[in-house]
Parts: C-alpha cells; structure tokens; sequence
C-alpha cells in the first residue's frame, strides 16, 4: 500500500494495547480525527492475539522474552523488541502504510527501529511517558556505563523527533534543556482518563464485608511502584491496633508474588486482597468501592517527576488519595490528597490514619478531587492537543514541501 498521509503508526514496547490506557486513548483520539491508525506492542497472557482490529484501529503484537535483571537482560528484551518493531514496522507499511511513526518510551530505543523510514521522508513523534536514565538508577542503583547510554539514547530520540510530546510539565522541561528541543516543538499532554471509560458504578459488597474503610490500590504491580510499602503501612495500621479495614489491590505485574509473600509474613492475610488483573465492569465496581485509594510510589529521582496514572484514577471517582510527598504527585493533587510525614511506610500509614479518623477531611479531599477531575483533568482537552501535534506536523511536513516547489520553479 503507498504511504498514506493522514495514517500513522504508534509503538510502544513495555505494555500491550488496548492495557496501555495511554496509548489506547491517543489512538482513538486519532481515529475519531481521521486518522487510519496502527499499533505495533508487544503481547503477554492477557493479550496474546498477533493481530486484531479493534475500533479500527489495528494492532499488531510481537512477544518479549522474560523479564531479567542486569546488563545482559537489558540487551536481550531491547534487541529482540527493536527486531520485531522494524519487522512490524515494515508489514505495517506495506498493508496499510503510514506518513508518521510515534515512539512511546520507555525504552528510548524505538528511534533505531524508525530510523531507516526518516530516509523515506515518514516523520516521527516521540512521546515521552517516562524518564529511562532515572528509572534505570533508581532501579538498579547504578549511574555508570548504561545509565549514561539511556541518556545518550534519550538525546537521539529528542534529536529524530519532528515533535516531542511529554507526560506532564516537568518532562517538557527536559526535552527543552536535556534535548534542547524549542518550546514550540514540545506539547505536555496528560495521561488523564476518559469519563465515558472510568466512572462510578454499583460497588462490589464482598469487599468491604464487615469492614468500616476500604483502602484501594489499582496499577501494574513492578518492584518500583511501591505495593510493598504499601503492605508494610497496612502492617503498620494493624500493628496500631487499627484494624477496622481491608486493602484491596488491583493488578499485577512482576512483583506480585513477591507482595503476596510480604503480605503473608506480616500476617496480613484477612486485611488484604489481590484482586489480579480486572477490566470493565469487575475493575470499575471494585475502584467505586475505595474509601481511601492509596499512590505507595516511594521518594526517588523518578517517581518525584512522575504523573502517576493513579491520581486522575482516583480523582476520576472522587477518591481521597494518601500517598507520599512527590513534587509532581503533590503538584497535580493539591488539596485532593493528604500526604506522608516521613518517607517510610510509617509515615504512608499516618497519611491513611488521619484520611480514617478525620471524616471532614475525607469529604474536603474527595470533593477536591471531583472538581480537579470535572475541571482539570479532562482527557477531551488533552485529546485536542494531542491530535493537534500530528495536525501540526503534517501542516510543517506540507510547508516544506511548498518551499521545495518553489525553489525547484
């Protein structure tokens, strides 16, 4: 099929789609604009199909070996990942075509798949959800060669990039100071929920049984995410003799099992519920059934510039937050959440004490978060934007074009 002008293909290579809210919303955006729209990720249990059309939109999956740790894993997952985006790319281009490739991080290697379209005049949109270099440090507690090849890595996307979409403000920042990209070059769209998807239902009754507090956590479930300083609150509650409570977390990730073994140590067993992987339904009526909905993401150089997905959650059904004191988190929040006095589990456990004991303050947050949610974050407003940067670089892509003719003349 020749390249089609208003088509384009987003990859992202760390969660499939549809599971990947972000990039599933981005894609109807574009589809309701006009665009005819191809999604290339990889696949996992849930999600195994290699091919499917779902709301027009056609999603190509390719599989990932299993997660590992170190320098040799890293290599592994991103050069099997970048094999199977460029073999994609290439049957994407030749049964539907596309004039734009998007590259959602992380990791920020997609470029390398994309590079070889740029020659062919395809433009390319680099859409930053994450902070690679950070997330690498805090993760493996190691700035030394691979850390500063992320940073190289992050410079040639901001550098390929036509256009830099960010997460929120602070990754805008980035792009203009650690990729040097013009602000006008750079548009901060919001990870924030469509309402006609997450919204309040019927909650599910099982789960606050006898219970005064439900104390909710929904998200993927990675060593990073800090579900186990969450269960360490809970252990902290209970150890307090407040015990008037259940915890349900909603997801899973890789750390699952080992959250389950915390859990089970502490004796917390009749305190907390693993619900997996919900959707639909099921995961609306198990959120609408949060009193207290809980950001466990510890202090580190990434999480405290992270829009966490958790706070237009949560605000999106009117739910108090109690989470710590990141600069982002506590910069999109406000007065929506209480936060931690101390960065450990202790301190999250006093921030979920006082949201339990303080009735008014509860209904201060939860009305603060309906307002941020009906006023703020609004995904309708950031779907304009966002279908605006694929607007704008096609709007460059013909005013270059007209300079060729006229020079040619």
């Amino acid at each position: 099929m020749p390249q089609s002008v208003r088509s384009c293909v987003i990859v992202v290579e760390n969660l499939p789609v549809p599971f990947d809210r972000r990039v599933w919303q981005e894609a109807q955006a574009l589809t309701r604009a006009g665009w005819r729209v191809s999604v290339i990720c990889p696949s996992n249990e849930s999600f195994p199909a290699e091919f499917e059309v779902i709301d027009d939109i056609a999603i190509y999956r390719h599989p990932l070996p299993p997660e590992g740790r170190g320098a040799l894993a890293y290599f592994r997952e991103y050069a099997w990942a970048l094999f199977h985006e460029f073999r994609l790319l290439v049957k994407v281009q030749r049964e539907r075509g596309f004039s734009i490739i998007q590259a959602c991080n992380p990791p920020d290697l997609v470029f390398l798949a994309a590079a070889p379209f740029r020659l062919l005049g395809v433009r390319f949109i680099y859409d930053q959800h994450d902070v690679s270099p950070e997330l690498f440090a805090v993760k493996f507690e190691n700035k030394g060669f691979l850390y500063h090849a992320l940073l190289f890595f992050e410079r040639c996307s901001y550098a390929m990039a036509d256009f830099v979409v960010t997460a929120n403000a602070t990754f805008k920042d980035l792009a203009i100071s650690r990729g040097r990209k013009d602000p006008s070059q750079v548009e901060v769209v919001y990870g924030v929920p469509d309402r006609k998807r997450i919204h309040r239902v019927a909650p599910e009754p099982r789960l606050k049984g006898d219970r005064r507090f439900v104390i909710g956590y929904i998200g993927i479930i990675n060593e990073q995410d800090g579900v186990d300083h969450l269960v360490k609150a809970l252990g902290e509650l209970v150890a307090r003799g407040f015990r008037d409570f259940r915890a349900v977390v909603v997801g899973s990730g890789p750390a699952l099992e080992q959250v389950r073994e915390l859990a089970a140590s502490l004796n917390l067993s009749d305190f907390i519920v693993f619900t997996g992987y919900l959707n639909g339904e099921s995961l609306l009526s198990h959120i609408s059934t949060f009193d207290i909905g809980v950001i466990p993401d510890p202090y580190n150089e990434a999480n405290d510039v992270m829009s966490m997905n958790k706070v237009f959650e949560y605000c999106a059904l009117g739910i108090p937050t109690a989470c710590y004191p990141l600069k982002e988190t506590k910069r999109l929040l406000g007065g929506a959440g209480v936060y931690a006095p101390t960065l450990e589990p202790a301190g999250l456990a006093e921030a979920c004490l006082s949201l339990m004991q303080d009735e008014a303050l509860r209904a201060r947050c939860s009305a603060e978060a309906t307002r941020l949610s009906a006023e703020t974050f609004v995904w309708d407003h950031e779907a304009k934007k966002y279908v605006d940067v694929y607007e704008r670089v096609l709007a460059a892509v013909a005013a270059r074009a007209g300079e060729k003719d006229i020079r040619a003349a």
